[in-house]
Order: C-alpha cells, then structure tokens, then sequence
C-alpha cells in the first residue's frame, strides 16, 4: 500500500516573516497561531507526524493545513466562508414589525401607552406577520435602528373649554373641508404657525429625565 507523501513547503522571505508573526506575536488568534506553526515545521522539512506530536494536533489537521497552503499560501490559513444558518425572517418582516414599532399602540387597537418588545411581538403574531417571534428578536431588530417606544411618553393636557369645536375647525382645513363645503381647486389652506424648529412658548412642564423603572416624560402644553 503506497502512502502519500507530505506536500513540501517553501515559503518565500515575506510569507516566513508573516508566519512568525502569527506564530509568536502575542495578539495572535489561537487557532492561527498553531496553523503558523504548522507551516513552519513543515518548512524545515519535518513530517506531518512529527508535527501533530510537537504541536498536539490531529494528523488529519495538521495534513490539511499543510495542503492548503501548499495550494494557496497565506490565505488558505483563514477559515473558509461558511453558509450558516439560513435566516429565519425576511427583510420584509423585520421591517414591517420596526414600521408597527413606530405607530402608536393606539392605532393598532392596542390598549397601551406605548410599545414594549413583547407586545410589539405579540401584535407582530397577531397580525400574522410571522408565526413566532421572540421579545428578544424584535429588541435586535430595533437595537438596529436604535427604535426605543418604550422610553418616551408623552401626554397632553386640554385646559381649553373651547377646544372641540377649535380643533374641528382646524381638523376640517386639514381635510379641505370648511363649513360642511369641500374647498375648491382655487382655494388653500396655509398654517402660519406650524413651524417645528420656532418654539413660540416654553412648556408648562419640564421635560424629566429618565430614572430607574422610568421612562423620559415629555408634557406638550
């Protein structure tokens, strides 16, 4: 029975000098530096045997690494690509649970004042967007785009006894409607106010911090 004879190995000046690197440099991964070592016991000519009793490795380890540098040098020390676990949930998924994420509880009939990862799991399945997915899940998801519903609440407080028919007159404009009659194509409607970046009055609360089992208040009166 003919046996195989190990491949020789010739590193050039810069390959040997790499290898003692990853060999002996002290930041070395371990399992790079025993595959540097193998090289370099193959290098001085010394068998495959040998070098899995020098270096307590495998024989079949030692025979691979030793062949996939004699094929292809210093790169066929690195690990090759692996496929990995397919992913169990589509990029369509995730970004619809991170777009229900960003609408308020209320709107999906949820009666909260704001979203929690298990909710925003619970109403992920009841909405049929996928068949399980976990609270911890859905926190990597918005983690991604540092989405945190649950560390904001904010609340109004209606102090004007006027405000119903105030704000449906406002609302109908918003709607191009006024007086019960749709505007005309001719006819606009323009807020001379609505300017998020001026703020006209200071609030009548100051926004609090968040604390321990506290989320950050912001009160908008």
């Amino acid at each position: 029975m003919s046996v195989a004879l190990a491949r020789a190995i010739a590193p050039t000046p810069a390959e040997r000098e790499r290898l003692k690197w990853m060999a002996y440099g002290q930041k070395t991964e371990h399992r790079l530096r025993m595959r540097a070592q193998v090289i370099l016991h193959a290098a001085r000519g010394r068998s495959n045997a040998r070098i899995a009793r020098v270096t307590g490795l495998h024989l079949d380890t030692v025979r691979t690494w030793r062949n996939r540098f004699a094929a292809l040098g210093l790169t066929g020390l690195a690990d090759r690509k692996r496929s990995g676990r397919p992913p169990r949930f589509t990029a369509l998924q995730v970004a619809q649970v991170k777009a229900l994420a960003c609408r308020l509880p209320f709107e999906a009939g949820a009666p909260l004042s704001r979203w929690s990862c298990p909710e925003l799991a619970r109403e992920a399945m009841a909405r049929d967007i996928a068949t399980f997915v976990s609270a911890s899940t859905v926190r990597r998801w918005l983690a991604q785009d540092t989405l945190k519903p649950w560390q904001h609440r904010s609340w109004i407080f209606i102090t004007d006894p006027d405000f119903r028919p105030k704000a449906e007159r406002v609302l109908d404009l918003y709607a191009r409607t006024f007086n019960g009659r749709p505007l005309g194509a001719d006819e606009y409607v323009i807020s001379a106010d609505e300017k998020t970046s001026i703020q006209a009055r200071c609030r009548c609360h100051p926004t609090l911090a968040p604390g321990q089992a506290r989320a950050m208040r912001v009160n908008h009166t």
